[in-house]
């Protein structure tokens, strides 16, 4: 019986330490700006209402942008596909808005993935496009906590050179409640891809 209980303690900390670690590394990965050069600026979708962005893939665009003025990569690539009912994907909203917009991003330099509706989904259909397009290496853009999420999966795609450079949300002013919230989402999404997709 003493075996038993110490497996079982054992066990019982393994599943609390677990997600534990997780989330440590959610957030350090969400402090940490990888501002590398890299073939190309990939910028996942968020939503979008009838071809404007949300506040929320605003940032990501807007900072996108950024990178690309200076001179991190030659291409940008846009993600993000859309719900029933939508007119445009959130690819093809986050291209208006860099082109139209006035972020001076050229549209020769912009690709579009428009299917995927979740993150590994893009990532995938991004993976397609690197192979095609001889890319090696990407800095993704997203929210601070997603970053760690996609560096997992971009990694497992193939990408060696797979930086993160995140969005600032100051400006949205987000509360502690929130964050926690996204936090939470991200470790239970990672437990998720790592236990039931492969």
């Amino acid at each position: 019986m003493r075996i038993v209980r110490r497996v079982v303690v054992v066990v019982l900390l393994g599943v609390i330490a677990y997600p534990l670690w997780l989330g440590f590394r959610v957030w350090d990965q969400s402090h940490d700006d990888e501002v590398y050069f890299a073939d190309a600026i990939v910028v996942l979708g968020a939503a979008q209402y009838n071809g404007e962005p949300s506040p929320v893939f605003k940032a990501r665009l807007d900072h996108a942008a950024y990178l690309y003025g200076e001179g991190l990569a030659d291409l940008v690539i846009l993600t993000g596909g859309k719900r029933a009912g939508d007119r445009f994907t959130e690819a093809e909203a986050g291209e208006m808005y860099l082109v139209d917009g006035g972020a001076a991003v050229p549209s020769d330099v912009i690709l579009t993935e428009g299917a995927g509706r979740t993150t590994f989904e893009s990532l995938e259909a991004v993976s397609e496009i690197a192979a095609e397009k001889d890319i090696e290496s990407a800095l993704f853009v997203s929210d601070p906590l997603h970053s760690e999420r996609i560096k997992r999966m971009a990694s497992d795609l193939g990408f060696d050179k797979a930086y993160t450079s995140p969005a600032s949300y100051v400006t949205l002013n987000r509360s502690r409640g929130t964050k926690l919230k996204e936090l939470v989402h991200e470790v239970l999404s990672l437990l998720a891809y790592q236990f039931l997709s492969k």
